[in-house]
């Protein structure tokens, strides 16, 4: 239960206060994960981010930079974002969480599934931090210390990329969220959520760095994503169904993509 709560003029502010209340304080940003189950917090100091001002959305060259306080019906809404990660921001089925959830809080939230996390790593995004650190969002997804979130950097906007979700009804959990890439190079990324354990009780997706290097196509990709990936048993589908269903996702994709890279 929330007991206080603070607001910072500056993201070093909000790094002092983190560091005067530790394990006992929770960043608040659009408020949408920590008040709401399954991901309802009990810390009991809320660090609001609101002052921040780190909403923006700018193009910087060939890249783009969002701030992590963008709301996810911003993404949508915004004529500079790429189209898949628009794509995977519409996977949010409620207008009113998107209206009220941020892209930092998307990332950094410990939930059941990644949304969005997928065509992040598949347009290659790297998350600047408060600190000054950059790291790839699929080394901040996998580390056990998510720090404060500034900025989100799409390298290249440009970069054709398309993602798709599976779930039995529109608002219900993802079976299977998938997105692929391939750059001007041939080179590909595969980024799948819902096939690996939960770990401690939330996402992880995976990037399939080894199907990626084989360069196949038809039954063959679909085998070799089946065989790459390790997902588990519950009521979205059995482990048989989902190594079918990414395969054949994973599959589709690339065929679309490669089609989208030889008309550009």
């Amino acid at each position: 239960m929330i007991e206080q709560y603070l607001t910072p003029d500056t993201p070093a502010q909000a790094l002092e206060f983190k560091q005067q209340h530790g394990s006992d304080a929770i960043w608040f940003a659009g408020g949408s994960k920590i008040n709401a189950a399954p991901t309802k917090t009990d810390k009991t100091v809320a660090i609001s981010l609101g002052k921040l001002n780190l909403s923006k959305v700018e193009q910087q060259g060939d890249s783009l930079h969002i701030g992590a306080m963008c709301r996810i019906q911003q993404l949508i809404d915004h004529e500079l974002v790429p189209v898949a990660l628009k794509q995977s921001a519409a996977f949010i089925y409620s207008r009113h969480v998107r209206n009220q959830a941020t892209l930092g809080g998307e990332i950094a939230a410990r939930q059941p599934e990644a949304l969005l996390v997928p065509s992040l790593i598949a347009l290659r995004a790297k998350l600047k931090l408060a600190n000054g650190l950059e790291v790839d969002v699929e080394d901040y997804i996998n580390s056990e210390e998510r720090e404060l979130i500034a900025t989100i950097i799409i390298p290249d906007r440009n970069l054709t990329c398309i993602g798709y979700n599976i779930a039995r009804s529109a608002a219900g959990l993802a079976i299977v969220t998938a997105a692929v890439s391939i750059d001007k190079q041939g080179n590909k990324v595969i980024a799948l959520d819902g096939v690996s354990p939960l770990h401690d009780g939330a996402a992880r997706p995976v990037r399939l760095r080894d199907v990626e290097a084989q360069d196949l196509k038809g039954e063959l990709l679909e085998q070799a994503v089946a065989d790459a990936i390790y997902p588990e048993a519950d009521i979205r589908g059995s482990v048989e169904y989902k190594r079918y269903i990414a395969g054949v996702v994973i599959t589709d994709l690339m065929a679309e993509c490669q089609h989208l890279v030889e008309e550009a």
